[in-house]
Formats: structure tokens, sequence, C-alpha cells
């Protein structure tokens, strides 16, 4: 028997279920990498498991770079809407304000001993997502940020010889990351370039430089420095914290529903740990493959490079403090944190730390 009001009700039930299905929000996302790198790989993990928890109403499209705007002006394409989404180093944007940095790339661990795993810890639970939220609102910038993936120690970079002091490392045009980082490699009179990532193998190959850093054993490899250097230090003081970050347009956060506002945050603090599970482990194979298969050996950094590079920090740190309110505010909290956090992580680190060498010398 045919019964129209049971028909009605499937056509009115179809069409929600179809409106549902189209009610989705695409969030554009340009990186400032290459879409080969370890970083879009997780990014990529990030935006699925976004699409995941929202039921797929919200998903994020991963953009190369320079797909729309130049690496430079992303942020700013992010603020004005010309892209709903930015991915990158906070330490990127530190020519808008000075305090993007100590949540990038707080240098030399803040000059207080933060690692990467006790950033987190303040970032978490010391006030620092508080500060970071701020920190967009300082720039003037319509953004909301989300820390995605953190790094570190970075690698204090490759070198054509053996360099046994500072003075030998003084005689080398060395790449280096922007802002105080690379300016502080400057104040102890090493000739720092700063570069994008893509433009320092062939300035390698050209002679611009002649040495670098970029990142560690993984990263560096993609990029191939192993093609022309092969002296390789891990242990450096340039970026024993960095993190990339997501950002999306203000107007855009705020047109999401309250779930899908939370999806993004629960996947973000999900990535904080991912990345750096994952990055352990890819650093670890690409290490062996440099050091067994492409003939690069493996140095311990001079001591007179850690003295001279952290006094040099702290006094770039202390500079920018009395020069900005809200860079003092955020440093300040990082010290405050680190007097309660580092005494303790830092001790209890260094028995693992001492065991883990013990096991890789005998491993040579």
């Amino acid at each position: 028997m045919f019964n129209l009001k049971t028909v009605t009700t499937g056509v009115a039930v179809l069409a929600l279920t179809a409106s549902a299905a189209l009610a989705q929000t695409v969030i554009r996302v340009q990186s400032v990498i290459p879409a080969q790198a370890d970083e879009v790989t997780m990014l990529n993990e990030f935006a699925a498991d976004v699409e995941a928890l929202t039921d797929g109403s919200v998903k994020i499209e991963v953009l190369p770079a320079g797909a729309v705007v130049g690496v430079r002006e992303t942020l700013d394409a992010v603020d004005s809407g010309l892209i709903e989404g930015g991915f990158a180093w906070t330490h990127y944007w530190s020519g808008k304000h000075p305090a993007a940095m100590l949540f990038g790339s707080p240098v030399a661990g803040a000059g207080v001993g933060i690692d990467n795993i006790a950033f987190l810890s303040w970032f978490q639970y010391g006030g620092g997502k508080e500060l970071y939220d701020q920190l967009w609102d300082e720039m003037g910038v319509n953004v909301k940020g989300f820390m995605l993936q953190p790094v570190g120690p970075e690698a204090l970079g490759w070198f054509s010889e053996p360099i046994a002091s500072m003075d030998d490392f003084r005689k080398y045009r060395f790449r280096t990351p922007p802002g105080i980082p690379g300016q502080t490699y400057k104040d102890i009179g090493v000739a720092s370039v700063a570069m994008g990532g893509g433009d320092i193998l062939p300035a390698l190959e050209k002679g611009t430089i002649d040495a670098a850093e970029w990142c560690c054993p993984k990263p560096d490899s993609v990029f191939g420095f192993q093609k022309v250097l092969k002296h390789y230090y891990l242990q450096g003081l340039h970026q024993v914290v960095v993190n990339a970050d997501l950002y999306i347009n203000g107007d855009v956060y705020n047109s999401l529903t309250p779930l899908e506002q939370k999806a993004l945050e629960v996947a973000a603090n999900a990535s904080l740990s991912k990345a750096m599970s994952y990055r352990i482990y890819e650093n670890g194979k690409a290490l062996k493959d440099l050091t067994e298969n492409h003939g690069v050996i493996l140095h311990d950094t001079p001591e007179d490079y850690f003295s001279q590079y952290m006094e040099a920090a702290k006094a770039a740190l202390e500079t920018n403090a009395a020069e900005n309110a809200f860079f003092a505010e955020v440093w300040q909290s990082q010290k405050d944190f680190a007097e309660i956090a580092v005494p303790f992580w830092a001790g209890a680190q260094t028995s693992n730390a001492n065991l883990g060498k013990a096991f890789a010398d005998s491993l040579k």
C-alpha cells in the first residue's frame, strides 16, 4: 500500500543527510616547506585525525610551499583570509614580534636548559599556551595558532673538515636560522648566512656557503647535505627546541562549531606526542644510514662552543627583554618554570643520557 507520509518522511531524512554531508569546512593550509618533508608527513596525519574526529565536517587540505603565496607571505595571507591556514615555525615571524622566537625556537633552551620535552610541560601546564594565544594579538594578526610538532635538539651542523675549536668554526660561512639564533652566531664571530632549506644544497655546491645546519639526521639527509659535506656534529645550542605550528584564520576558526574546535585541539595535542615519537625513530634510522652508507663521520662538538654560544644567547635574550614588555613576560614565565622543573628534569635525564651513550659507544 502506497503511504505518502512514509515517502515524504524518507525524502526529508535523505535531504537532511545529504545536507549534512555537504556541510564541510575546507581549510587550505599552505606549508613553507616541500611536500616530501617529514613535517608535512606529520601534518597530513594531523589532518586525517581532524577529519576523523569531526566525521568529515572539517577537511584540511595541505598545499606545498609557494602554492598561493611566497613563504614569507604565509602568515599575512592567513591573517587576510587569502588562505585559510598556514604551516611554519613561529620564529619565522620574529620580524613581526621578537617573542615569536620564544615559542618557535627559544635560543639555547631559553638560556635556562629547557629541552623539547620540558618545553611542552611549560606550554601545556606552565602558562605557555595562554601566552602563545596572546602572541597573535601582540602581533596584530587575525590568527588562531596550534603548536603541532616539537623537534630538538637540532644538530650543530655539517662541515667539510673537522672543527676542533671555535677558531676552526669561524673559518666557515655557515647557514643558520633567521632571527636571534642566527644573530647569536654573528655575535660570536661566525659568518652566519640565513636562507631557506631548499636553497642550502645549491649554495653549498656553488660555494656561497661552506658549512650548514638545518635540523636533524632525517631532514638533513632528505636535503642531501651528505653529498657535499661529510663531517657531522649532533650537539648544538642554537635550536635546542623547535616547534612547527598551524595557523588558522581567526574568522574561519570562529565559524567552526565548539565540537570542531575541540577536535582541532585534541588532534594538535596528539600531534605533539606523535611528532616526537616519529622523529626519534626516523632520525635514528637516518643517522645509521648516513654513517654506514654515505661516509658521514660523526664528531663531538668542541667544548668552547657551548660556553661562547650560551653567553651570547643570554645577552641577546636580555637585550630583547629590556626592549619589549611581552618578550620579557614570556621569558620570565619560562625562567620561573625552569627554576622548578629543570633541576629535576636535567638531573633525571643525566643518568639516561649516560646509559644511552654507553650503549651507543658499545656499537662503534
